[in-house]
């Protein structure tokens, strides 16, 4: 403070000397300027004051750029643009009005606005305001989120929506111990991956196609929509079945099993976790084999699909003893308490 005093007084006293004595002062000042910038250990530390005056006298006078040494004029110039956020960010403070909506309040309507692609302002107005939250609905559609998507479900949602009216079927083999080849059906339900039934022959036939279609879905429960390969075993008895049960029927494209993508990933579930384990002795042996797998996978086996729960779904058992059910022969276990 007092030495920008002191610079004040000589800026007053200097008005009185005459002009070849100041430019031999101004000389002899730049010079020693010089020397300091030369030998000086380390760069020279402003205080706030030193800054403000360099930044007002720069407001008044742009050219004195060319006569800063201590720093560069750069940084003058950062100090100056600074100062004037600082001001017209004072000058732009809230001064009343309406009060801010609170940051959860915001956060809400956004979420709302995202997770519910068709509605719009007056509706999430509305569920706001039987939450007990009072604003406006103005105020609503100027938090909401820009750039929805577009007023229709998506695909994921579209085929949750229908999944329980489909169903899928499809053939695997498995050999015996004798190399017998034997061909298990498996009949799969969109809704829950609930194993809907098998069925294992050795010499499969349309006729015997439509019989196991029939024992699978109960007339009163038939499914509205079969997808299925397009295996020649699926012939004229088989759509007669369907037809008669009002399903219809939808083939996939040649060579695409991933059309029938929960059918295959039950055979590849079967095969990882049951077949490739034991050795197939006959077809009774085998329709053993898959009745005591589909129960374990129907009823305890949890699917990432299914927030971690069984087809049929399970109890939580949060009290008692834990204790493990051997299932095909200590292959798997269930967990249960007693």
């Amino acid at each position: 403070m007092w030495d920008l005093l002191n610079l004040l007084i000589g800026v007053l006293v200097a008005t009185f000397k005459p002009r070849a004595r100041l430019e031999a002062e101004i000389v002899v000042l730049r010079h020693q300027l010089n020397v300091l910038q030369r030998t000086a250990p380390k760069r020279p530390k402003l205080t706030n004051l030193d800054r403000l005056f360099l930044v007002w006298l720069y407001r008044w006078f742009p050219e004195i750029l060319s006569a800063v040494t201590v720093v560069r004029p750069e940084t003058v110039v950062h100090w100056h643009r600074g100062g004037f956020r600082l001001y017209w960010r004072w000058k732009s403070r809230c001064l009343g009005g309406r009060p801010r909506v609170p940051v959860e309040i915001r956060r809400l309507i956004k979420e709302m606005s995202l997770a519910n692609p068709l509605w719009g302002a007056p509706r999430i107005h509305g569920e706001l305001l039987k939450l007990g939250i009072e604003i406006g609905q103005t105020t609503v559609a100027k938090y909401m989120a820009r750039g929805r998507r577009p007023p229709s479900q998506t695909w994921k949602t579209f085929l949750k929506n229908h999944a329980p009216g489909i169903a899928a079927v499809d053939l695997f083999v498995v050999p015996t111990i004798g190399f017998k080849m034997l061909y298990a059906l498996v009949v799969i339900g969109h809704d829950r991956r609930q194993l809907l039934s098998f069925g294992i022959t050795a010499h499969p036939t349309a006729e015997w196609m439509a019989g196991q279609i029939t024992e699978a879905f109960p007339w009163d429960q038939a499914p509205r929509h079969l997808i299925r390969d397009r295996d020649a075993i699926y012939g004229a008895p088989v759509m007669r079945r369907l037809r008669a049960m009002g399903i219809r029927d939808h083939p996939t494209a040649p060579r695409s099993p991933w059309q029938n993508a929960h059918a295959e990933r039950l055979i590849g579930s079967v095969r990882r976790e049951c077949l490739d384990h034991v050795v197939v002795l006959s077809e009774s042996h085998l329709r053993r084999i898959l009745k005591s797998y589909g129960t374990y996978y129907n009823e305890a086996r949890t699917h990432l699909s299914l927030d971690k729960d069984a087809p049929a779904g399970r109890v939580i058992e949060p009290h008692g003893k834990v204790i493990a059910l051997p299932i095909l022969g200590g292959l798997h276990h269930r967990y249960c308490r007693i």
